[in-house]
C-alpha cells in the first residue's frame, strides 16, 4: 500500500496481523470464544487498516537510508576538516 501524501510504500508482514488478532481472540472469555473466528477476522482487518494509515517503511528501506546518512556525515566531516585546514592557512 502507498501513502497518498508521501508516496512511501509501506509493506507490513501479514503474519503480524494474524498473530495480534489470534492473541486477542485467544484471551477472550470462554463464552465469547465461539465467536473467535469472526472476531479474529474483524480484528485483523481493523489492525491492518489502522496500521495502513501510518507512514511506514520497510526495514530494508530504513537500512538503505541509514547507510546514506552515514556516508553523508562522513563527507561532511571531511569537508569541515578541509575548510578548517584552508582557514588555518589563510586561503579563502
Amino acid at each position: 500500500m502507498t501513502d497518498p501524501n508521501t508516496g512511501v510504500i509501506a509493506m507490513l508482514d501479514p503474519k503480524l496481523f494474524d498473530d495480534i488478532s489470534r492473541r486477542v481472540a485467544d484471551n477472550l472469555p470462554p463464552g465469547l470464544q465461539a465467536l473467535q473466528d469472526d472476531l479474529q477476522r474483524n480484528l485483523r482487518n481493523g489492525i491492518e487498516s489502522a496500521l495502513g494509515r501510518l507512514n511506514l517503511v520497510t526495514r530494508e528501506e530504513f537500512e538503505i537510508q541509514q547507510a546514506v546518512l552515514l556516508r553523508t556525515r562522513e563527507k561532511l566531516k571531511a569537508l569541515e576538516a578541509r575548510v578548517a585546514e584552508l582557514e588555518a592557512t589563510g586561503i579563502d
